[in-house]
């Protein structure tokens, strides 16, 4: 559930922050664009971060019980 609500959100904050610029300057929904692209990158590379960091737990933990 983290691992979607952190991609969600990642999203969700990047629409905001080009909507606003668009906002702004008068765009139409140019920075929209390209701040929901970038929002879906940061948040796959949280993600991508978050899942690592689970397995790496798991291999330790793994690896403290058979000692």
């Amino acid at each position: 559930m983290q691992l979607g609500l952190t991609m969600a959100g990642c999203i969700i904050f990047c629409f905001f922050v080009g909507w606003f610029i668009d906002k702004w300057l008068g765009a139409r929904g140019i920075f929209v664009t390209i701040f929901i692209i970038l929002g879906v990158l940061g948040g796959g590379n949280v993600v991508y971060r978050q899942i690592m960091d689970l397995i790496g737990q798991n291999k330790d933990g793994e690896a403290n019980n058979r000692e």
